[in-house]
């Protein structure tokens, strides 16, 4: 899938964007297929059957994808949920597969496209120096299609965008026709068809069809792009789904008899749905129909090339092939990878030559491999999911979900057993090469930072904001109960006005704690009871504590017991190592909580001692750690308005480019989320950079993570950057954990 920059906002948009590829299939799979069947004198008994066993795999599997669309909404579809259940080896798999796949789809669609300009053409039939003409034909349109895809997706755009619209009309014009000329029929299904001598036949002619299954993955690896919650836009994306493959399924149980009945598949010069537009469609539809199908197989060749650059823009990030591969040219896109296809599928065309038969087999076998890879993690997640939820809820799933896995894996099974010596056997030389070749570049490139692990997760989609990868309601934080502790000192008291602030915004209760030592119960009784009855004063709902022990042990209990959604709190100022040999609370609590802190160090300065929550500045490296405080963020500026500033701080310039891709794409899902948010990736050192924009920017509230694994990460040791920037922020810190 190319890169979007916008998001759908519905269904029918989505289809356009991506159905393509899997609109197209009517338009070349017939002929394969009746070649085989006709020629044999087996098309009366086994054309039904094979097409009601097509039917039967779209809708199992469309139902599977239902799933995979709801549990994984990065842009990764099935391939991500292998990733997720499976491991490390289902990513190399994957990746090997789909680029094998993109290049075929590459070939079957370029192939189709000559097959079509000939059918209207017959010179082409003709040969230069022994060359075909219809091979030199592809190489040249394929050449033009790698310079459009390199141009950016905005030309691309230009030039292929309104392809499908065609194409759905053109297959519904052929729908509508077939009925009004010949009346509605289905393929009438023999069970003889499934006994010798006709069941090679049956199966052959199944295999023949399946090309058209690419559509489902399809719309798995376009959920990211569409606009609204995760559950709406798993919705969205299975509407789109429906459309498209609806359409297809459609034209085949319709149309498919009619090509059948009013083409001759012995006609090498003229493709039998050419042939059967001719019959159907009055003068000049049928030559309209031809257009469009050039112009939609064009537009689905440019759509391999464009998600072939952004699988290895992934595979780059993530060091699964050398950095050269990947590098992006003036237009944003990694031009090397098409270039390489278009020289891969030039040579197929001159030495195989273009009939689209030639590689359908190897197409058609990739797409189960993945599919049935898909069924069984889909399979794995739902048996996982019933040991901790409802069985009758999810067994029917299960069962469906098992069926889909064995239906897809019967059919590869099948694909190889029929079309092994067609080309399917490539499969067992080519996968284990890429294997190897993606395990050595990451063995020489070592493990990628967290940064370069998100950009190649996500960059074949829209970034999703967190609470979207992982299920969770957009609303998810609130700040119900907030936990104060007080020692009685003024420093301590200066936490009470921003957690008042919270609390009416909130409706929250607030915990008053407090930690004795010996000698002083009675003095600080009567201060608490002070202020516990100035905040009821105020309206605000608020409880007393009052425990014996180690103080940072004892406020972690309480948020524990009582379920504290934050803990508001005051250090004693004291800077660095004198700091924590003093027994400064703040500094033992956040290395053992789990809960978030606002911690405030009270100063001269005003602002050091309280935030209206207005202007926000976000840390983040780029690791999935990191981003844990985006929940809290956002829970923030929804209740207060606030503005986000989103700081990341560069390591090398080598770098620069990278983070500020990440950081944009961060700070634009939370604009398109309602949110006010911009991006600032700027400075050489992290608690140096954190705390001179903090000052420039003039923001009220720092807030970081506190156990990211990426440069915030928290140690153990004086020194860390949490340390550092809670000793010399000039406003409150917010720290959240994992």
């Amino acid at each position: 899938m190319a890169h979007v920059s916008h998001k759908l906002p519905n269904s029918f948009q989505g289809a356009l964007a991506g159905g393509g590829d899997p609109a197209t299939s009517p338009l070349y799979v017939f002929g394969p297929f009746l070649k085989l069947i006709v020629v044999a004198g087996v098309a009366h008994v086994t054309f039904g059957a094979s097409v009601w066993m097509v039917v039967l795999t779209v809708a199992v599997v469309s139902a599977m994808y239902r799933r995979v669309m709801y549990w994984v909404v990065d842009g990764s579809g099935g391939s991500g949920l292998s990733e997720e259940e499976f491991g490390s080896w289902a990513v190399k798999i994957n990746a090997g597969i789909t680029f094998i796949e993109y290049t075929l789809t590459f070939l079957v669609s370029m192939a189709a496209l000559v097959t079509f300009i000939g059918d209207r053409f017959p010179v082409l039939d003709q040969s230069i120096l022994g060359i075909p003409l219809r091979a030199l034909v592809a190489v040249v349109l394929s050449i033009l299609t790698g310079w459009a895809v390199n141009l950016g997706p905005k030309f691309s755009a230009r030039i292929f965008g309104p392809a499908t619209l065609a194409v759905l009309l053109l297959l519904w014009a052929m729908v509508i026709a077939t009925v009004w000329k010949l009346g509605f029929r289905l393929p009438a299904l023999h069970l003889e068809a499934f006994l010798p001598p006709y069941l090679h036949f049956t199966f052959a002619g199944y295999t023949r069809i399946l090309a058209l299954m690419t559509g489902i993955e399809i719309f798995a690896n376009l959920v990211a792009a569409y606009s609204g919650t995760a559950v709406q836009k798993s919705r969205k994306a299975f509407g789109s789904l429906l459309i498209i493959m609806g359409t297809t399924v459609a034209t085949i149980l319709i149309v498919g008899p009619a090509i059948l009945d009013l083409s001759d598949p012995t006609n090498h010069s003229v493709s039998v749905f050419t042939q059967t537009m001719d019959r159907l469609l009055p003068h000049p539809l049928p030559y309209l129909g031809t257009l469009i199908g050039i112009i939609v197989l064009g537009s689905a060749a440019a759509a391999s090339a464009q998600g072939l650059q952004n699988l290895a823009l992934g595979l780059r990030y993530r060091h699964y092939i050398p950095a050269m591969l990947g590098e992006r040219n003036k237009y944003e896109v990694a031009a090397m990878p098409v270039w390489i296809e278009v020289a891969l599928v030039s040579l197929c065309f001159l030495v195989l030559g273009t009939r689209e038969e030639t590689y359908l087999a190897i197409y058609a076998a990739g797409v189960f491999i993945l599919l049935s890879m898909t069924g069984w993690a889909a399979a794995k997640r739902l048996a996982r999911e019933l040991r901790t939820d409802s069985l009758i809820r999810h067994l029917p799933s299960l069962i469906g979900t098992i069926l889909a896995a064995a239906l897809t894996t019967g059919a590869t099974l099948i694909i190889f057993v029929e079309r092994f010596k067609e080309g399917a056997w490539t499969y067992l030389i080519f996968i284990p090469i890429l294997y190897l070749v993606f395990s050595h570049f990451r063995r020489k490139q070592g493990e990628p930072r967290p940064l370069e692990e998100h950009l190649g997760r996500f960059f074949v989609g829209q970034y999703l904001l967190p609470f979207e990868r992982k299920q969770r309601p957009e609303n998810e934080v609130q700040f119900h109960k907030i936990l104060v502790p007080l020692d009685g000192t003024l420093f301590a008291e200066h936490a009470i006005a921003p957690a008042e602030v919270i609390v009416r915004v909130y409706k929250s209760h607030m915990a008053i704690l407090n930690v004795q030592q010996i000698g002083e119960e009675q003095k600080l009784r009567t201060y608490l009871d002070h202020v516990l009855w100035q905040l009821k004063q105020s309206q605000i709902q608020a409880s007393l504590a009052v425990r014996s022990g180690s103080v940072p042990e004892e406020i972690s209990r309480l948020s524990n017991e009582i379920g504290a959604d934050l803990i508001v709190m005051s250090t004693h100022g004291m800077p660095g190592f004198d700091r924590f040999y003093a027994g400064d609370v703040a500094n033992r609590l956040i290395r053992i909580l789990r809960t978030p802190v606002l911690l405030l160090r009270p100063t001269e300065r005003w602002q050091s001692r309280n935030t209206k929550f207005q202007k926000i500045l976000i840390a983040l490296d780029g690791s999935e750690a990191a981003e844990e405080v985006l929940r809290y963020a956002r829970a923030l500026a929804r209740s207060f308005n606030s503005e986000m500033v989103l700081l990341s701080v560069p390591e090398s310039e080598l770098e620069l480019a990278r983070i500020r891709q990440y950081l944009e794409s961060v700070a634009q899902a939370l604009v398109e989320r309602g949110y006010t948010a911009r991006a600032l990736v700027t400075g050489s050192g992290a608690v140096r950079t954190i705390l001179d924009v903090s000052e420039s920017e003039g923001v009220d509230l720092i807030m970081l993570s506190t156990h990211g694994r990426g440069r915030l990460e928290r140690k153990a040791s004086i020194g860390s950057v949490t340390d550092r920037i809670i000793d010399a922020a000039p406003c409150p810190v917010f720290l959240a954990p994992i």
